[in-house]
């Protein structure tokens, strides 16, 4: 079995579970936040619906430099409904599983750099980078997402098992 073999059913299911969550969000919440320091649900959502579309970056290139000197800097999505946002995520989704689907073993072993400006803000294996900061770091925005909602007593979906409200 590849690493990619291996890697594929979680995830597959961790963006199942979070298009669970993304579809929970009503749209009348989208600008709801429980602090002047927080986020929005809708900027969570967002930001969700962009971070599979960060793996192509990480295993199809070597770095990826979010502010470069040369060029325009990264712009996260700024969608303004849920349908919108749940179409970004799933074109980012299929796009990301095509990616790591045929990503060779060998490929997962490469440093990938995190740049700013052409500064080299961290340097990690692509398998390491992809495990930390598009699965980990989804699952913690995931969660999120799903106590902003606990917090205006919308249904939270279950994930690893059912939730208080199933």
């Amino acid at each position: 079995m590849t690493i990619a073999e291996s890697l594929l059913p979680e995830f597959d299911e961790e963006m199942s579970l979070t298009r669970k969550t993304l579809e929970a969000i009503p749209n009348d919440k989208l600008d709801w936040k429980p602090h002047k320091k927080s986020n929005t649900i809708g900027w969570n959502a967002n930001h969700l619906a962009d971070i599979p579309n960060w793996i192509e970056f990480m295993l199809d290139h070597d770095s990826l430099d979010i502010a470069p000197v040369d060029g325009p800097a990264w712009k996260s999505p700024s969608l303004e409904s849920i349908e919108e946002i749940l179409a970004l995520f799933d074109k980012n989704v299929a796009t990301a599983r095509a990616v790591l689907a045929k990503t060779p073993d060998d490929v997962f072993a490469q440093d990938w750099a995190f740049m700013m400006g052409g500064q080299v803000m961290f340097t990690m294996t692509k398998g390491a980078t992809l495990r930390k900061w598009a699965l980990s770091h989804m699952i913690h925005h995931r969660a999120t997402v799903r106590v902003y909602l606990r917090m205006n007593d919308i249904p939270v979906p279950g994930v690893y098992g059912p939730s208080g409200d199933e």
